[in-house]
């Protein structure tokens, strides 16, 4: 009823805004767009491209509000958020052009929000352009690990005289619910298999249990790892110092991060601008260095938002994007819903022009129905092209799931994959009810007629028969494992367990073919199809309605700025975790899904 009455609103105020939009609207929308089709910004000679660090990229278009994207444009603001392909196809691009003459990272005094896994790529990416022979200077007052990742690929790396470099390791930390659900009375039953399957632990524990603790210091340490052998590479430095450096050090001034080696020298603000100035060969003082960001330079080389094209050939690869956990339904916005995507799936396996389709995962998963939907039609896919699975940050549980049954699977060294199992969670309110003076009462004609209710704690013989279901659900997992991955089924039982792997580990094991991103992935699958040089790729976001984007705007979460700075995160992963709750829809309370709120800093 509340869904309904809310559709019903937004269709009456979106008649209402349509009206006073009118004709006048209609225009101002026509001329924007042919004014944004005049080939993008123009570079101008001897320009430097500029990475922002405080840019995310993500695998897919940011979402926006047609508000914000209006705003944008009359601000002339560079994105805030950008696809990782065509961040990668940028820079490449940019390290054939004649008119930039090299790449600036510029450090942010914000968070860095990218996912390790897409820093891999953008990373791989910086390292073509250093090796075709222009150079990297990068600079900030302060630089974080998952910054420096990327800086130390640069030919000269600086840092403010009074700025600090944090190398102190990795770490996850996760929000624990449990103490306050027993304090305002709502109580939680579960039902689980796999000893690592911790998907629950926050709504029943206050802390990690050991297989938890167990596996996440597993993952992070291959993460931790890789971080210290690619960074080096550029470094004088070995990883084994890095790591020797976190363990004793944290946090290195500027002359003592110097003086290790891990960045080149000290540097103001000014003197970096000046050998900026030297680049882009500038003399006037008054007068900047020439430069052009990330997003204008996409938009420029790009302006039509064009996907790439190899050779001459209509013969499509098609690269399609999970992203977000796997609800029941057609889901919302971020969120993958089972019958939408599954839909979207089959227009790609019944079009002829496709021959090939790339899946790229970015999810913890989420309702096992859903989970099997997707998985059907990728394995219908697979029955007649091949069908690529590349992991990005994340491809777990319900994401695995989905890209099992996939002809190939790709992931990243520290994609957080695997985590085969699954759980229950049953939530009721009976406690805080009644001592609030509510009570239930309840006619029926058998024992279990309201088995699904939340006024009540489940009996034993209820939660009897969902454990039950919940094995039987886990077999199924472990079994199509096993076949899918061609896997001696007593092997896959031994992974499986609800364990969580790093990609280099879950390679080591059979869960994942390959190692490499995105790109790797629609290689394969031009092999795998036998395209020779002649195909072409295009790819499928989510896109969100305008009546999604009205309700976001209309019942959007409140301005969080009134509160003190410290108090604002925390707040912000509270809400990240009591939101994903309003996910867990599937019909029969079985989920594959990961821990979640765990942030690896």
């Amino acid at each position: 009823m509340r869904d309904f009455i809310k559709n019903i609103f937004a269709t009456i105020v979106g008649l209402i805004l349509f009206s006073v939009i009118g004709f006048g609207g209609l225009i101002f929308l026509a001329v924007t767009a042919a004014l944004r089709d005049t080939g993008g910004p123009r570079v101008k000679d001897d320009s430097l491209l500029v990475l922002d660090l405080a840019v995310n990229i993500e695998d897919t278009e940011p979402i926006s509000t047609t508000g914000e994207a209006l705003q944008r444009a009359l601000d002339d603001e560079d994105a805030r958020t950008l696809p990782l392909r065509d961040v990668v196809n940028a820079i490449d691009t940019a390290a054939e052009d004649d008119r930039i003459v090299g790449l600036f990272v510029q450090g942010t005094p914000g968070t860095m929000e990218t996912g390790y896994a897409n820093l891999i790529e953008v990373r791989a990416a910086l390292d073509r352009f250093r090796d075709s022979g222009k150079p990297i200077i990068a600079h900030d007052r302060d630089w974080t690990e998952r910054e420096y990742y990327l800086a130390s690929t640069a030919n000269e790396l600086s840092i403010d005289p009074l700025g600090v470099m944090i190398l102190n390791g990795l770490s996850a930390e996760t929000t624990f619910l449990a103490e306050a659900f027993d304090r305002y009375g709502i109580g939680v039953q579960v039902v689980r298999v796999g000893e690592f399957k911790s998907a629950v632990e926050p709504f029943i524990r206050s802390n990690y249990s050991n297989e938890n603790r167990q596996q996440l210091q597993d993952f992070l340490t291959d993460i931790w790892n890789e971080f210290a052998d690619t960074v080096s590479e550029h470094r004088e430095l070995t990883a084994q110092q890095i790591r020797t450096l976190a363990s004793a050090r944290g946090l290195l001034q500027a002359e003592e991060a110097v003086g290790y080696q891990a960045i080149d020298r000290v540097a103001y603000d000014d003197e970096i601008i000046a050998r900026l100035k030297e680049l882009t060969n500038v003399t006037d003082a008054d007068e900047s260095f020439r430069r052009i960001s990330l997003g204008r330079y996409i938009e420029s080389t790009n302006p039509n938002g064009d996907r790439d094209v190899v050779g001459n050939s209509d013969r499509e690869i098609a690269v399609i994007y999970a992203e977000g956990p796997i609800v029941e339904g057609e889901g919302g916005v971020r969120q993958i819903g089972g019958d939408r995507f599954a839909k979207q799936l089959r227009d790609l396996r019944l079009d002829e022009d496709v021959k090939a389709v790339v899946l790229r995962v970015n999810s913890p998963g989420g309702s096992a129905i859903a989970s099997e939907t997707i998985k059907r039609e990728v394995e219908l896919i697979r029955q007649e092209k091949p069908i690529v699975v590349s992991m990005g940050n994340v491809a777990a549980s319900g994401g695995y799931w989905i890209s099992m049954a996939a002809t190939e699977i790709v992931a990243q060294p520290n994609t957080i994959t695997g985590s085969i199992g699954v759980f229950g969670v049953f939530f009721n309110v009976q406690e805080i009810g009644n001592e609030n003076g509510i009570t239930w009462d309840v006619v029926k004609t058998s024992p279990l007629a309201d088995f699904d209710t939340a006024s009540r704690p489940k009996t034993e013989e209820e939660l009897a028969i969902l454990q039950g279901f919940v094995n039987t659900i886990y077999q199924r997992f472990i079994r199509e494992v096993s076949t899918w991955r061609e896997l001696p089924l007593d092997r896959v039982r031994d992974i499986a367990k609800g364990r969580v792997w790093s990609g280099l580990d879950a390679a080591e094991q059979g869960l994942v073919d390959r190692l490499g991103g995105l790109e790797t992935a629609v290689e394969t699958a031009a092999e795998l199809a036998e395209l020779g040089e002649n195909w072409t790729v295009q790819e499928y976001p989510r896109i969100k309605s305008f009546e999604e984007q009205l309700l976001e705007d209309l019942f959007g979460t409140p301005d969080e700025s009134a509160l003190p700075e410290p108090l604002e995160e925390i707040w912000s992963d509270l809400q990240t975790t009591l939101e994903d709750l309003s996910t867990y829809n599937d019909p029969r309370g079985a989920y594959m899904r990961l821990p979640f709120s765990i942030e690896v800093e």
